[in-house]
């Protein structure tokens, strides 16, 4: 059986947790933070981790790391 290829572009986006969760970068924080409320900001600082049905589709595109 081949090896299956690894989505580069999610291996750049995507990091998982010990328990299997995958943790990604909070969303919307590239740029136009002036035009952003304090409080997103705040929040935002980090990383987050994906909801279960989005968890599924990124593991995926990772067949290596679950």
């Amino acid at each position: 059986m081949p090896k299956q290829k690894t989505k580069s572009g999610a291996k750049k986006r995507f990091r998982f947790t010990a328990t299997g969760k995958v943790k990604v970068g909070q969303a919307g924080k590239r740029h136009g933070m002036i035009k952003r409320t304090t409080k997103f900001v705040r929040n935002a600082r980090g990383t987050m981790v994906l909801s279960e049905p989005d968890a599924g589709i990124v593991k995926k595109y990772m067949p290596y790391n679950r």
